[in-house]
């Protein structure tokens, strides 16, 4: 059981995200803005992180800047967003991400991406 943060501050969105990793077993964190992810990332030992783009306090290319330029953090990092230009895309992987999945998503496409990084 992999241990996975995810940031998201839509009821709407994190409902949809919770019922689509239910089955995976996987232990889930969740906070509400850019501020507590980035503290809960560093804190935590996840072995995955899922970040809204379009948050409160720092946005997600932001969180996922510092994250990965933080030699202690390991975890991979998937970008969820509604934003679906290519610059958006190409500014998403330049801070780091390994993953960048435009809302609405085949709930199959995030699973294979997860089981991609972390297994199960």
């Amino acid at each position: 059981m992999a241990k996975i943060l995810i940031a998201e501050d839509s009821d709407t969105e994190l409902a949809f995200l919770m019922e689509v990793l239910k089955e995976t077993n996987h232990e889930i964190t969740v906070t509400r803005d850019g501020l507590e992810a980035e503290s809960t990332a560093k804190a935590g030992g996840f072995d995955l992180v899922i970040l809204d783009v379009i948050m409160p306090g720092k946005n997600g290319f932001q969180v996922c800047r510092t994250l990965k330029k933080d030699p202690g953090f390991k975890a991979p990092v998937i970008l969820l967003t509604s934003k679906s230009e290519n610059s958006d895309k190409f500014w998403g992987m330049k801070q780091g991400a390994d993953e960048y999945i435009t809302k609405p998503y085949n709930p199959v496409d995030l699973l294979l991406a997860i089981r991609q990084h972390i297994g199960g």
